[in-house]
């Protein structure tokens, strides 16, 4: 049996992340339900948390108490050789927004609020 699958999800609002964390551990997609969930609520934190362990997905909030996510989305593009995948999760779902976060070399984009569906069926996308 293989090691699950491990997410790295930056958020800074802890309701999000709680929201997060009981929709990922209720999926129906077994891959979903028991990857290993490592949250952080800056980039600070995030950094860290990537520096010391590797990571298949990030779900990555865009507005930070320390930048913005984006920050996140370029270094990890720029940096050459395997990355994690990385969901955009945000507020702003303005198409000038969302084209910012891919062209900063995020994979998908997820606006908030999201139903729990949408979110289990993106991250299940992603760890495919």
């Amino acid at each position: 049996m293989s090691a699950p699958h491990r997410i790295l999800l930056v958020e800074d609002e802890e309701l999000n992340r709680m929201l997060v964390k009981a929709v990922l551990a209720r999926a129906a997609v077994a891959a979903v339900r028991d990857a290993e969930l490592v949250d952080a609520e800056t980039l600070a934190a995030a950094r860290s948390c990537l520096a010391t362990g590797e990571f298949d997905l990030i779900l990555l909030d865009l507005n930070l108490p320390d930048g913005n996510g984006l920050t996140l989305a370029r270094e990890l593009a720029g940096h050459g050789g395997p990355r994690p995948r990385v969901v955009a999760v945000t507020a702003s779902v303005l198409p000038q927004d969302q084209k910012a976060a891919l062209d900063a070399g995020c994979d998908d984009f997820l606006d908030k609020p999201y139903a729990a569906a949408d979110l289990v069926a993106t991250v299940a996308r992603h760890l495919s």
